[in-house]
């Protein structure tokens, strides 16, 4: 039998930075994951790239991530908002005087080669890939494991980061609400002529936005992502198009401002959903990440909201274990619960709402959008609270996303 303080069901990014935020505060973690990391080295196996706030980034150094990337990301300085192509929008920036970015751009390889590199230097972390949980059982005093190979794991606490589907959500019965959006988001890196200066875009059409996302530069040229959401019946269009005729297309969409384009990376594309669990915690179990709540990427903001989950368990945990409790207690699981509820539901309703706002087609709407974000940005504390919101600073924040250990 082997013993841990939680055994971690999925090894993705945020399972992984759970495990390492537990590790630097001493607490023993084994993460089950049926994926050989091997294939992560192709960056066909997720091309796409991923804005992390800055409380993020203050919670990878905290707990030894930062050095293990590939390249430090592309900072983002500034955020603007457009209703379609027309002058005006919205720019969101840090306070005078505060240097920190509102974010970095960085590809989800480098991140998962990076948190995959700094758990299997943790001296708490146990990493079990291409192993299958083939039964669970969580009792009054502890949860056990049982590896389709066998191997049984014993721990206090379980915790899903699975993603998505989560199996083990679904086999506690855990409710949830959920939707699909009519869009599918394409992913897609390009280079462009004109220089990005730090400025991520988010252009909303009645169609659906157009995120432009800055990254570094490569040798031959100035590079960025693009997060388009098509209407679903037309994605297949899209993906259709030679490179040429889309990277026309996603010029046009994006003004021409950056210049002539050209396709780095072949198109992936995702259909968009949303879903929100009723509760994120069972007996002896905790949900993190896409396991407990999925959001349009409007804002960017679901993957910071799963570390935001890791920052907040781990540190319910630790102060737990300081106290002598045992990590699968009740009180624990209603703090974890309390902590992370209003924060995703308010970002999930919110991004929610943003992307019903814009859907509305027609001059009055957009007239009335814009006269909304013109007033916004003249009005200077609102304008900084929704860059604090951008930035994952604020609320109450777990210690690890202040840059503090815990």
């Amino acid at each position: 039998m082997q013993r841990s303080d939680v055994i971690i069901l999925g090894g993705g990014l945020v399972g992984l930075a759970l495990a390492a935020a537990l590790d630097s505060a001493g607490l023993t973690a084994t993460i089950v994951d049926p994926v050989d990391p091997e294939s992560w080295k192709d960056a066909t196996f997720d091309g796409r790239t991923s804005a992390v706030s800055s409380s993020s980034r203050r919670m990878f150094d905290a707990i030894g991530v930062t050095g293990h990337l590939a390249e430090p990301g592309c900072p983002i300085r500034t955020i603007r908002v457009a209703d379609g192509i027309a002058p005006g929008g919205l720019a969101f920036e840090p306070p005078e005087g505060d240097d920190e970015p509102l974010g970095w751009m960085h590809e989800n390889r480098h991140l998962r080669a990076a948190l995959k590199a700094r758990a299997e230097a943790g001296q708490n972390i146990r990493l079990l890939w291409k192993s299958k949980a083939a039964s669970v059982e969580r009792g009054e005093h502890g949860v056990w494991v049982v590896l389709e190979d066998g191997t049984n794991l014993a721990a206090p606490l379980l915790v899903a980061a699975e993603g998505r589907q989560s199996p083990t959500r679904e086999s506690a019965g855990m409710r949830m609400a959920r939707w699909r959006y009519d869009h599918t988001a394409i992913v897609a890196t390009l280079s462009h002529e004109q220089p990005h200066d730090n400025v991520a875009w988010e252009i909303f059409y009645p169609s659906g936005p157009f995120a432009l996302l800055p990254m570094n530069d490569i040798a031959d040229g100035h590079r960025s992502a693009i997060v388009w959401s098509v209407k679903s019946e037309d994605s297949a269009g899209f993906l259709a198009l030679s490179d040429e005729e889309f990277a026309a297309e996603a010029k046009a969409a994006m003004g021409g401002f950056l210049g002539d384009i050209r396709l780095l990376t072949k198109r992936s594309a995702y259909p968009l959903g949303f879903h929100h669990a009723a509760r994120i915690t069972d007996r002896r179990l905790a949900l993190v990440g896409d396991s407990a709540h999925a959001i349009h990427p409007i804002a960017g903001q679901g993957l910071n909201l799963g570390f935001r989950d890791a920052a907040a368990l781990a540190q319910v945990l630790v102060e737990g274990a300081r106290l002598g409790l045992d990590l699968g207690d009740r009180q624990l699981m209603d703090r974890y619960q309390r902590w992370r509820s209003l924060d995703t539901m308010m970002v999930a309703m919110a991004t929610d709402g943003l992307t019903r706002l814009y859907g509305i087609p027609g001059k009055l709407p957009s007239l009335v959008r814009r006269a909304g974000m013109a007033l916004t940005g003249k009005i200077g504390p609102l304008r900084d609270r929704l860059a604090a919101e951008a930035r994952g600073t604020s609320g109450d924040l777990p210690l690890l996303l202040r840059g503090l250990p815990i």
